[in-house]
C-alpha cells in the first residue's frame, strides 16, 4: 500500500504534483504495463530518480493524455511517436491536434434517416427495384438492413421523394444524383488542391513548424472553409441563371421557327 507521501510529492519544493508509476497510471487510465510500453517507445520523457524510485510529474500526465486523444483519433503509435519529437523540438503537439482537427473536421452536418420497407414501398410504389436500390448503394447514400434502408442524408433523402412525387422517374433521379456527384467530387478537388498548396505547404516541408505556426494556420483554416462554400454556392446560382435563360431562349426559338414553318404551310 503506498503512503500518502509516496502518492503526493513536492518536485523540489516548486508544489508540482508527482506520481510513483502506478499512481500515474491510474491518473491516466492505463495500466503499469501500457505505461512502461510507452516509456520503451519512447513516447514518453524519462522519469525523476530518487534512488531506486521513478517520480513521473504533470507533464508526464499531460503527455500520456495527448497519446490518448491521438490513439482515438485513430493514429498509429508511429506516427504519434513523430508528432511528441516535434513538439519536443519546438512544435506544440496540442496546436497540432488542433490543425489536425481542423483540417479534419466535417464539412457535412447531414442528418441520417431510416425507411422501412413499407414506407419505401410507399412513397416509391413499383419504381423500387432491385436495380434503383443497387445504384443507391453504389452511389454510398443507403445501406440496406433486414427492415429497410438507411439513407445517410434527409435532405437529399426529401428531395429524392419530392422530385418523385412530382413526376421526375426515380431512375432519372439517381442518374441526375450520380452526374452531380462526380462533378462536385471535381468541385472539392479544386478546393483541396488549393488549400493545400497554397495554405498547407509548410506541412510538407521537412524543417519543423516555427512556434506558433501550426495556430496559425488552424485559424486560417478556419476562416477559409466557409469560403469555399460560399464560392460554390454563388458559382452554382450564376450557372444556373445562365443556363436557365439560354435554355428559355432556345425553347423561344423553337416556338417561333415553328409558328413560321405554320405560316408557309398555310400560305402554301
Amino acid at each position: 500500500m503506498l503512503s500518502a507521501v509516496d502518492k503526493v510529492r513536492a518536485a523540489a519544493g516548486d508544489g508540482r504534483r508527482e506520481y510513483r508509476v502506478e499512481d500515474l497510471a491510474e491518473a491516466a487510465g492505463i495500466t503499469t504495463r501500457t505505461l512502461r510500453f510507452y516509456r520503451e517507445r519512447k513516447l514518453l520523457q524519462p522519469p525523476r530518480k530518487e534512488g531506486r524510485i521513478a517520480w513521473y510529474g504533470e507533464a508526464h500526465l499531460a503527455r500520456l493524455r495527448v497519446i490518448a486523444e491521438l490513439l482515438e483519433r485513430g493514429h498509429a503509435l508511429g506516427g504519434i511517436a513523430e508528432l511528441i519529437g516535434a513538439g519536443e523540438s519546438g512544435r506544440d503537439v496540442a496546436e497540432l491536434i488542433g490543425l489536425e482537427a481542423a483540417i479534419v473536421a466535417p464539412w457535412s452536418d447531414e442528418t441520417p434517416v431510416h425507411l422501412d420497407w413499407d414506407e419505401l414501398k410507399a412513397t416509391f410504389g413499383d419504381q423500387l427495384t432491385e436495380e434503383n436500390t443497387a445504384e443507391s448503394i453504389a452511389q454510398g447514400y443507403i445501406t440496406v438492413e433486414e427492415d429497410g434502408i438507411t439513407h445517410v442524408s434527409r435532405r437529399l433523402m426529401d428531395a429524392t421523394t419530392a422530385l418523385v412525387a412530382e413526376g421526375v422517374p426515380l431512375t432519372l433521379v439517381l442518374e441526375a444524383s450520380r452526374r452531380t456527384q462526380d462533378h462536385v467530387d471535381a468541385i472539392a478537388e479544386i478546393f483541396t488542391a488549393l488549400v493545400r498548396d497554397q495554405l498547407l505547404g509548410p506541412l510538407a516541408a521537412d524543417t519543423p513548424l516555427a512556434p506558433g505556426e501550426a495556430a496559425r494556420l488552424t485559424e486560417q483554416i478556419l476562416r477559409v472553409r466557409p469560403l469555399a462554400r460560399t464560392v460554390t454556392d454563388a458559382q452554382f446560382a450564376l450557372a444556373m441563371d445562365r443556363r436557365v435563360h439560354a435554355e428559355y431562349d432556345e425553347l423561344l426559338r423553337q416556338r417561333l421557327e415553328q409558328r413560321e414553318d405554320g405560316r408557309e404551310l398555310t400560305e402554301d
